[in-house]
């Protein structure tokens, strides 16, 4: 059924889905449902035909629309995983002739000429995920898969600050100055239908060129005799030039421009190449406008995911020049005019829409989808040719989402939380720094806790002619860790089990004991919070001091209370000795 309720139309009466297997069962073809499509050729590959006949059916069911293989980047990784497995076959003699003669002994050998790096850490799951498919399979052998590749990780880390605002920057300055090109030549283009240009005019020559190139991807054209295309001499001087800068691009992003909006899309969000490259056109949420200000619907996919947690969408708001929702706002600005010119097509629903510059471009990405003069999305390679266009080593893609995953945003992006600590947020170099102070600040903590919550007086069997408090004998009151030095202490006898000065001698446990007690019995009379900040602490520390004396001990003080000792209690509870 359709949004409208309709009934949808019927496929053809003879139409059939087309072959993921060619009929002599040796290539491959793959149709993603991005439109794109990639063919793989079996009869290439060395080894015997019978086990690049069961690889070939392995790879295919992987294709097929029941399959797990959802895009054509992904089978394209796995046929270069799959190749080197096939050159490894095909250059031993007595290599296995099927699955099924496939032994631990062979496999282990070529688990070997494996190098301890992800590249083959891949080759070796790829081609493991897919002969396990097949029942033909020897246990043994999947005994010889299960065990672990170790390999040494790429130490790949984030940005430092600086680094992170200097890529940031960098793909500003490329967008920023497209998005104000589009944005005058979009003006000029409206007034010039509005008919608010005079015509004959170089201006009206300038909307006229403009209207074709809006309507039809460049302007009017003539052919050269050496098969290429120029523009007409009549509108060269209105155009300023016959360049890419004078022609196309007055109203479509360059591949590079692109490239560089979807760093900066990369530094908002954190997400990686392939989400930026499928993004669709985000929508305006209802009941948001200029008075409440913008906010875009952000709609997600997560390919490698199934179930719910495979789509998602994010509300974002335009709350200013340097939100995250005034660079979508900028983004549907610059893309707009492509769109248009592609009409209902349904790729005029991705966000990201360039120009191809020349034809070298189509041929540099075979994977990619194109209509006409139009390309979609960005990847590594064209986030790669845009940072050497700027001076940076390679693509920055990766290590952005890492940047801003882990020190921006700090929450997953789209990984699990368990993977966001586990890959992302432990190895991380600046993570580790930053979290130096506040372990210790912990351990501080902690262990000042520890000292509040445990007796610090010193249990003695003799007097020694300390001075007597309302709790225990104490031998320098005036110079008190919990006051001035050279002062009388002020601090509550409470505060008398927390004190190194403070000494507890057989005379004064029956006193501590009712003590005890009296707090224990005040835990079930006040509130949960008053006792943990009132009394909370002067109980543990009684309780590490009956601990420390033995039951026994214990049991004998409280059967000697007295009523005076019961009365400087009360008289401390109610706060009597309080300054």
């Amino acid at each position: 059924m359709s949004r409208r309720g309709r009934s949808a139309a019927a496929a053809p009466a003879d139409h059939r889905r087309p072959p993921v297997v060619a009929a002599d069962g040796l290539v491959v073809v793959h149709r993603d449902d991005q439109g794109r499509t990639a063919r793989f050729d079996f009869t290439t590959l060395p080894g015997a035909a019978p086990f690049r006949h069961s690889l070939a059916r392995l790879f295919a069911a992987r294709c097929a629309p029941s399959g797990t293989w959802r895009s054509v980047k992904t089978s394209q990784a796995a046929w270069w995983a799959v190749r080197p497995f096939t050159q490894f076959l095909g250059a031993h003699e007595g290599a296995p002739q099927d699955v099924g003669d496939l032994t631990a002994a062979f496999w282990n050998a070529w688990r070997l000429s494996l190098a301890p790096r992800a590249f083959d850490y891949t080759k070796h799951s790829t081609v493991a995920g897919l002969l396990q498919q097949d029942p033909r399979l020897p246990y043994a052998v999947r005994e010889a898969m299960a065990r672990r590749f170790v390999w040494s990780t790429p130490g790949e880390h984030a940005y430092r600050p600086e680094e992170f605002r200097a890529i940031r920057s960098a793909a500003r300055r490329t967008f920023r100055p497209a998005l104000l090109r589009i944005r005058e030549n979009s003006q000029c283009l409206e007034e010039w239908r509005a008919g608010a240009v005079s015509p004959g005019t170089a201006q009206w020559l300038l909307g006229e060129a403009l209207d074709v190139l809006a309507r039809t991807g460049d302007v009017p054209q003539q052919p050269l005799k050496n098969g290429g295309m120029r523009a007409l001499f009549r509108y060269r001087a209105a155009l300023g030039g016959t360049g890419s800068l004078h022609t196309w691009r007055r109203l479509y992003l360059s591949r590079k421009e692109a490239a560089a909006l979807g760093v900066l899309i990369a530094t908002e969000f954190g997400f990686n190449a392939t989400t930026i490259c499928e993004l669709a056109v985000p929508t305006v949420v209802p009941d948001s406008g200029p008075a409440v200000g913008l906010i875009y619907r952000l709609s997600l996919e997560k390919r490698r995911r199934s179930g719910r947690g495979r789509f998602e969408s994010r509300n974002i708001a335009d709350m200013g020049a340097d939100s995250a929702g005034r660079l979508l706002r900028e983004a549907l600005e610059a893309t707009a005019p492509a769109r248009t010119a592609l009409g209902p097509r349904a790729e005029a629903g991705r966000l990201l829409v360039w120009h191809e510059t020349t034809p070298h471009d189509a041929r540099g990405y075979p994977g990619g989808v194109r209509v006409g003069p139009f390309g979609f999305g960005t990847d590594e390679r064209a986030a790669k040719d845009w940072a050497r266009s700027v001076g940076l080593p390679g693509s920055p893609m990766r290590r952005l989402r890492k940047t801003v995953n882990v020190l921006y945003r700090r929450e997953p992006g789209q990984n699990s939380q368990d993977t966001h600590d586990r890959v992302y947020v432990l190895p991380e170099p600046q993570v580790q720094q930053a979290a130096i102070p506040v372990i210790a600040d912990g351990a501080m903590d902690a262990w000042q806790s520890a000292r509040r919550t445990v007796l610090q007086a010193r249990i003695t069997q003799q007097p020694h002619g300390e001075q007597q408090s309302a709790t225990c004998g104490c031998v320098d009151y005036t110079n008190s860790p919990f006051g001035t030095p050279g002062q009388s202490c002020t601090a509550s006898f409470l505060m008398c089990t927390a004190c190194p000065n403070a000494r507890v001698t057989p005379a004064h446990h029956a006193r501590l004991a009712h003590l005890h007690q009296a707090l224990g019995s005040l835990r079930g009379v006040v509130e949960p919070a008053v006792w943990d900040a009132d009394w909370a602490e002067a109980h543990a520390r009684l309780s590490d001091l009956r601990q420390r004396l033995g039951d026994a001990v214990w049991s004998a003080a409280l059967a000697e209370v007295t009523a005076a000792d019961r009365a400087r209690i009360d008289q401390l509870l109610n706060g009597d000795f309080d300054l």
